[in-house]
């Protein structure tokens, strides 16, 4: 039996859980210049790094059924989730017309659009040198954004850029990871996070939505030659920021471990929170620096509540298409109560 790595559980949950305080930051970003540097420093590292993760663990895209079981892993959630969350916001945001788009993202639903491109893509880029295809990767990502009609439809723009990230996940091997995790380095991964903080600081002009990859150069600014190097300065940050976040993650097993296998229903279910939160009064309470850790414990605690046992078990038909789990929890609720049901029955006897 292969020895679980739970770095990578460790590294998926601390993402995830930084995903979904990403999200919640985001209703605050033009209140403060301090909040808004702490948006564009996380969103320099914390979707590239999970891409990069799970480019890693696409190395057995070649073996037989790989594909067919990709497809019902991603797309049927997709095509579910993408309903659901239609009806979801026509109903939240109080919509005069019901619109569904099946090949334009809702929101967070982008990502299962863009892993299964990066699979399909891998049957060719696998087959090239590392350095060859990284390359190849990143000039057709520096170019389409000179296409203007390629943005969020079917997620064309962030398929194509953020596929180098997911592509250096998948040729990285064990061996380059452990280096990371040198005092050296994680000296100067503190000094680079703190750096890279302090320039978004002081540089709000910015904008976040480079850091996006769903627009266009044109929607951008002037798309014009620098467009093409601005695009690759933001790689070059992203991929320092996302190895430098990987040198601090723990590497042994731990409490939240477990919880790093679930990442797809977190994924999957947070938006309604966070959406709920947005329209709620709830976000006008968080105002100060104080509020704002409290915001960030609101974000853990969510990551674990859609992260537990019961969560998994209650959303497992509609996001993995099995009812195992669902059925476990419902035999052992049944049976408990069946067991509260004798006690009860054993007392009032006993009293009598």
């Amino acid at each position: 039996m292969t020895k679980r790595n739970y770095f990578f559980d460790n590294a998926k949950f601390i993402l995830m859980a930084i995903v979904v305080f990403g999200h919640l930051l985001k209703s605050y970003i033009h209140e403060s210049e301090e909040i808004y540097a702490l948006y564009k420093t996380i969103y320099t590292f914390h979707m590239p790094a999970f891409i990069l993760v799970s480019g890693f663990f696409a190395k057995g895209f070649y073996k037989k059924g790989y594909l067919s079981k990709i497809t019902k892993k991603l797309i049927l959630p997709y095509l579910i989730f993408q309903t659901i969350y239609t009806v979801f916001y026509y109903f939240l945001y109080s919509k005069s017309d019901f619109k569904m788009d099946l090949l334009d993202p809702q929101w967070a639903m982008w990502f299962l659009i863009s892993l299964f491109c990066w699979n399909l893509m891998l049957l060719v880029f696998a087959k090239l040198k590392p350095a060859l295809g990284i390359g190849i990767a990143v000039l057709a990502a520096l170019l389409i954004g000179y296409a203007d009609t390629v943005s969020n439809y079917l997620s064309l723009s962030r398929t194509f850029v953020f596929f180098p990230m997911y592509l250096i996940g998948y040729h990285l091997s064990k061996e380059q990871i452990k280096k990371l995790f040198s005092v050296k380095w994680r000296i100067t991964a503190f000094v680079i996070i703190t750096v890279v903080f302090a320039e978004s600081y002081l540089h709000p002009d910015i904008s976040d939505k480079w850091l996006l990859g769903s627009k266009p150069y044109a929607e951008l600014g002037n798309p014009d030659i620098l467009s093409m190097f601005t695009r690759l300065g933001v790689y070059t940050v992203s991929m320092i920021m996302v190895f430098s976040f990987l040198a601090f993650v723990p590497r042994g097993k731990h409490f939240f471990s477990r919880w790093g296998a679930q990442t797809l229903y977190v994924y999957l279910l947070h938006g309604f929170f966070v959406r709920i939160f947005r329209e709620s009064r709830i976000h006008t309470y968080f105002t100060s620096t104080e509020s704002f850790i409290m915001l960030a414990g609101f974000a853990l605690l969510i990551t674990i509540l859609l992260s537990s046992q019961i969560i998994e078990s209650l959303a497992q038909p509609i996001i993995e298409l099995k009812i195992s789990k669902f059925k476990k929890l419902f035999y052992t609720v049944l049976k408990r109560l069946k067991a509260i049901k004798s006690r009860s029955q054993s007392h009032s006897s006993s009293l009598r």
